[in-house]
């Protein structure tokens, strides 16, 4: 597997922080150990430069980043402060209408000291769901999740994910977390997507009580429905919908809420910026609404098309001040 030089660095400093001592890290990482050495010697003698790939020096060089573009990408970090370096790059690709790569943002920041600590690491999950989808709606998961209103006690956020695209189809903020709560969200995805009754998904979700509960499971009996469920202490096959809930929280969960109504107004607002406008890195840099809606396949090709014709503006620049010099 490649990984990005960001993603090296993150690498880097997980396996310096850990307690587990470096051949244990690498191992849980499934990183061979030259591999992490080669990368760790060549940080230290070059810093963040050292984790690059290799490339030949004079393409280095007629790909220099121009100095206009470099003070666009400051004034897009100032303007967006919560995108990462990653968002960054493909937020001007598909705004600005030019290429630039995850790791020239990522210098252009450092050079100026608007790069933080990273908030977050990433761990991939060893296991996978045994049959994955191949399309939206084949499969969805719902999960539960715990949120607290000052002097209202404890609510439960579900949620109905679909797996094949992250895209979050419905939601609800309740007061329980019982099987008429699970059944009254699907039905409101299913009123949502429309789907005919020989197009039903899959629903996955943990052993929690509401889930295996009879009365749910006549209900999704009924409308052409088959439940799954993961294994009993092993979470990785609702990972998608676990981490979804653990990253909305973890920017829900900065302020606190009086009424039900304001956390129900900040969740929504948080659905709509992660279906429409978070760039996911495991959906190619797209958002979960372009796979969901299809529009994801048109996007890439339309990156790709603007990264060759950067690319080539900045060669045809560059051999033109060659030209000029001689």
């Amino acid at each position: 597997m490649r990984f990005t030089t960001s993603e090296k660095l993150e690498i880097i400093r997980l396996v310096e922080g850990s307690d587990l001592g470096v051949r244990l890290t690498l191992d849980q990482l499934n990183i061979p150990k030259s591999t992490f050495y080669d990368w760790y010697a060549r940080y230290r003698e070059k810093g963040f430069d050292g984790l690059h790939p290799m490339v030949d020096p004079e393409r280095k060089q007629w790909n220099q980043i121009p100095e206009n573009e470099r003070e666009e990408v400051v004034k897009e970090a100032l303007e967006q402060p919560e995108k990462s370096p990653r968002e960054l790059a493909f937020h001007i690709t598909d705004t600005r209408e030019w290429f630039i790569s995850e790791s020239s943002v990522y210098r252009i920041l450092k050079s100026r000291d608007l790069i933080t600590s990273p908030t977050h690491i990433v761990m991939k999950a060893a296991d996978r769901f045994k049959d994955p989808p191949i399309r939206v709606n084949e499969l969805w998961q719902t999960d539960f999740s715990y949120l607290k209103v000052v002097h209202w006690g404890w609510y439960y956020l579900t949620t109905i994910l679909d797996d094949y695209s992250r895209y979050i189809i419905t939601w609800e903020l309740c007061k329980n977390m019982r099987s008429d709560d699970v059944e009254r969200v699907v039905s409101r995805a299913l009123a949502i997507t429309g789907l005919a009754s020989d197009e039903r998904p899959r629903l996955l979700s943990d052993n929690g009580s509401c889930y295996v509960s009879g009365d749910l499971k006549e209900f999704l009996a009924e409308q052409s429905i088959t439940d799954v469920r993961g294994k009993p202490l092993h979470p990785q096959t609702q990972g998608k919908i676990e981490r979804y809930h653990r990253t909305m929280k973890n920017i829900i969960k900065l302020e606190h809420y009086y009424s039900p109504e304001e956390l129900e107004a900040h969740i929504a607002e948080f659905v709509d910026y992660y279906n429409n406008h978070r760039y996911h890195e495991s959906l190619n840099n797209v958002t979960p609404a372009d796979v969901y809606f299809g529009r994801d396949q048109e996007i890439l090709v339309r990156r790709e098309i603007i990264k060759q014709r950067t690319l080539l503006k900045r060669k045809l620049n560059f051999e033109l001040k060659k030209t000029a010099l001689i």
